[in-house]
């Protein structure tokens, strides 16, 4: 399927035109996940629960900045209801993790868990059903058991899944921060940009 000789459409132009105007906001959203990957990375004895205060805090300044660049958009007739929807499940999710640090780290965790066990059984079962179609189909019986091994260690032992977590969210945010800083700074470029 190719969109070459395409006709563009004046939606995305529009988009661009309204997202462009405030790039700032996604400037800032970015900074934000940056620095709340490096302080989970930094803070020494940095706890689950911590890290959720700190997701917490992340997420309403993120949740209100795509809020506030959903209002603010209005010089563009595009739809920007995906922006609100992210900007209010952003506050809501900050929030809710302000009132229940500890039933969200643990929910967290579990879910992780539940989810890698889920995970793993399925990969077992698609590798047997694969083997008469596909070579080697042992790696997706060891990717399976790995997931497994890993749910269990998560149930068994939390504060070993927490470790983890952190570090893994730590990484994403400052990867996602990063992305989203150069989006914001691309689109910069197109503020001017004439209707």
């Amino acid at each position: 399927m190719s969109i070459q000789g395409a006709v563009p459409t004046p939606v995305v132009p529009l988009l661009l035109h309204g997202l462009a105007k405030n790039w700032w906001l996604f400037l800032i959203r970015g900074i934000a996940a940056v620095v709340f990957g490096v302080l989970s990375f930094a803070w020494p004895g940095l706890t689950l629960v911590t890290l959720v205060l700190l997701y917490g805090a992340f997420a309403l300044v993120d949740g209100a900045s795509a809020l506030l660049a959903a209002i603010m958009g209005k010089v563009s007739p595009t739809p920007r209801w995906w922006l609100a929807v992210i900007g209010i499940l952003g506050i809501v999710a900050g929030v809710v993790t302000f009132i229940w640090p500890g039933l969200i780290a643990l929910i967290l965790l579990i879910f992780i868990a539940g989810w890698s066990i889920a995970s793993g059984v399925f990969q077992i079962v698609g590798a047997i059903q694969l083997r008469k179609h596909i070579d080697n189909e042992w790696l997706l019986i060891l990717s399976g058991a790995l997931s497994i091994a890993f749910g269990v260690v998560l149930f068994l032992m939390p504060g070993a899944g927490a470790l983890a977590l952190i570090w893994l969210i730590a990484s994403y945010a400052i990867v996602f921060g990063i992305l989203t800083i150069a989006f914001s700074l691309r689109l910069r470029k197109h503020k001017d940009l004439e209707m």
